[in-house]
């Protein structure tokens, strides 16, 4: 059964956007995993297929009403898939979070707009909300797309050799290495000997060496801290 996603979204012509083209595109086409859109504003009750309402409380903006988001949701079959809300209050995405729902048969994203989502709707729909960074954007689409990217990437088959993702950054807990190819010596510089020696043991040492310095200036907090008493 192929990996499906489903996104819940005002601007369902978005997709699959980027997620159309290159690994993503070319695994989309083959069947490796599928995507569905559902325009949120379908489940609207009134004339004017009103999505929003002015905010509790008072407060600039508008925040997306549960009734027609639960609506939307609810139109999805009773389905197993995690509840995905890209929100800027969610936990941060991480490559481990990646890996545990590309393991399964897929997710259900809502895409957030406005001020915010009324949280009645967060918690009698159980979305768990994520975070791809401490920004904001203007809606939850582009977010979703990232999140999607990252899942397909690493879907059985989507990469030719199972190993490229082995190695990258966030997998084994540090920044990646440097990289070098061709030509041997570019403005002046060349490729540093240990790459070109052969010896593979010196290889994985000198990149083992690289990614925790790499880690240590760029990503310290990714770093195991010292046990304090």
């Amino acid at each position: 059964m192929a990996f499906k996603a489903s996104v819940l979204t005002l601007y369902p012509e978005m997709f699959p956007g980027f997620l159309g083209e290159s690994l993503s595109g070319k695994a989309l086409a083959r069947g490796d995993w599928a995507i569905e859109t559902v325009q949120i504003r379908d489940f609207a009750t009134d004339r004017h297929r009103s999505v929003d309402d002015t905010p509790a409380g008072g407060g600039a903006g508008m925040v997306l009403r549960p009734d027609v988001l639960a609506r939307a949701i609810d139109s999805i079959a009773d389905d197993p898939r995690p509840r995905l809300l890209m929100s800027p209050r969610g936990r941060p995405l991480t490559q481990a979070k990646v890996r545990e729902l590309a393991a399964g048969d897929g997710v259900v994203i809502v895409c957030g707009r406005f001020e915010g989502v009324d949280q009645r709707v967060i918690d009698g729909r159980a979305l768990e909300e994520v975070s791809i960074g401490d920004y904001i954007l203007s809606g939850g689409e582009p977010a979703a797309m990232i999140l999607l990217d990252a899942i397909v990437r690493v879907l059985p088959g989507v990469m030719g050799n199972p190993q490229s993702g082995t190695h990258e950054s966030f997998e084994n807990g540090l920044l990646e290495h440097p990289h070098y190819t061709r030509p041997q010596v570019f403005e002046g510089q060349e490729i540093p000997a240990v790459l070109t020696s052969g010896n593979h043991a010196f290889i994985d040492k000198w990149r083992r060496e690289r990614s925790l310095e790499l880690t240590a200036e760029r990503r310290p907090d990714l770093l195991p801290q010292p046990v304090t008493k």
